[in-house]
């Protein structure tokens, strides 16, 4: 069933009710899901029931999941494969993976064997934040128990079949959500993105083949293939299909992650976190974590969570994490905060992002302490497109987009204290 933009409560006869307990696995089941595919499927078949669900990722750069594992090169009994499970959750405003991997750690687990078996892969590393301590612990403890009940490892259910999952603590690095900087930390190497191509699935972790995949994509892996793809792709918007975490926060009565289908209304998302905090009105939308472009609040009317409409908006779908803010926010001590993120994660390698990301938050901090000029808002924007497109990763993109837009679609708080400083500038000198 699809809930239609507009009529999200519909959607709520679909969800099951919350189960307690869930993220153990005395009551998450017997994988059915993984049995299911490996008595009736052939990987390829696992592959093209993904392709045609239409499953995007979840990480934010909503590539298509299973033409993403036909990049594979064909088996070679000599030449490991390996998966690589993205939950290095980093990006400023998004939590959902976090969420998963407390409540429900196995659908994880499942997502990545059968990932696994359509790839043809013996291993899976899952790189997961550090930060995330205490549900590291937990699903170290879960991981075990499935190791045990033969849903991982050797000869799994019997089908011949054999996977291994490796659990692997990042250290709190923006960077090493890159795909490439993943694979460069889990090497041991300082996490400096690499050049591409050669792609991952040519050339991955210790130069073999990888497919690398976000947490909650391998999660939706075990629904589709229980359910079927047309199932799957019969939820929310027909170009980016299936349910999504919504991580709402912000200036909101009720923040947390809600799943919905794909394509609801922000506005019916502001409704679902119960609206705005002290009935303020909403000034703007970070619609899918903070290196998204910001829309104000007069854009999003008729707006749809899906790659295509947030596209025609102005914005990204990115990681679905939406940050609502009231009118009585000051944009540019917000966008200072964002630039002083980038400015710090930047790993260093690349000119343009090392030493960009830098001037940007010196120049937005002399706008906000009240020493800036208009001049510094044209060599904000001029920075912007020195960086973007010029570096190896795209962090140099994710640092300028929110300061551009920033700029554009909420000049007057920006001039407005420009003029505070030029006015206190010249009745010092009076």
């Amino acid at each position: 069933m699809a809930a239609k933009a507009g009529n999200w409560q519909s959607y709520k006869r679909v969800l099951l009710p919350p189960v307690r307990d869930l993220h153990r696995l005395s009551v998450y089941g017997d994988y059915g899901a993984l049995r299911k595919a490996l008595a009736r499927y052939s990987p390829k078949e696992v592959t093209e029931i993904v392709k045609a669900s239409g499953l995007k990722g979840r990480g934010g750069a909503g590539f298509p999941t299973g033409l993403k594992w036909s990049f594979m090169p064909p088996v070679d009994p000599d030449v490991p494969r390996f998966l690589c499970c993205n939950g290095d959750e980093s990006e400023p405003g998004t939590y959902k993976d976090r969420q998963l991997m407390e409540f429900n750690p196995h659908q994880i687990f499942e997502g990545i064997l059968i990932s696994n078996y359509a790839i043809s892969a013996k291993a899976c590393y899952l790189y997961i934040r550090g930060e995330f301590a205490d549900w590291i612990t937990l699903m170290e403890e879960e991981l075990d128990k499935a190791y045990a009940a033969n849903f991982v490892g050797e000869n799994i259910m019997g089908s011949g079949f054999s996977a291994d999952i490796i659990l692997h603590k990042g250290a709190g690095a923006y960077i090493c959500g890159e795909e490439t900087s993943l694979m460069e930390s889990l090497e041991g190497k300082r996490a400096y993105p690499r050049i591409k191509p050669p792609f991952p699935a040519q050339s991955g972790i210790w130069g073999y083949p990888t497919t690398i995949n976000n947490a909650d994509t391998l999660a939706c892996v075990p629904p589709i293939i229980a359910h079927g793809a047309e199932w799957f792709a019969a939820i929310g918007a027909p170009d980016h299909p299936g349910p999504l975490l919504y991580g709402i926060s912000g200036h909101v009565n009720r923040p947390g992650v809600y799943e919905y289908p794909s394509g609801m209304l922000i506005t019916d998302l502001l409704e679902v976190a119960h609206g705005m905090r002290a009935d303020k009105k909403l000034k703007a939308v970070v619609p899918g974590g903070a290196s998204v472009p910001v829309l104000r609040a007069d854009m999003i009317d008729g707006v749809t969570m899906d790659a295509n409409s947030l596209r025609a908006a102005g914005s990204m779908l990115g990681t679905a994490g939406l940050l609502f803010l009231d009118e009585d926010t000051d944009m540019v001590s917000f966008l200072r905060r964002v630039t002083r993120f980038y400015h710090h994660e930047s790993c260093g390698q690349c000119t343009p992002c090392r030493d960009g990301t830098g001037w940007m938050e010196n120049l937005v901090t002399r706008i906000d302490e009240g020493q800036g000029n208009t001049r510094d808002l044209d060599l904000l924007l001029d920075l912007c497109d020195q960086m973007e497109g010029r570096t190896v990763c795209a962090l140099a993109d994710a640092a300028a987009w929110p300061v551009r837009n920033t700029i554009k679609r909420f000049r007057a708080d920006f001039e407005a204290k420009c003029r505070k400083a030029i006015w206190a500038t010249e009745t010092k000198a009076a």
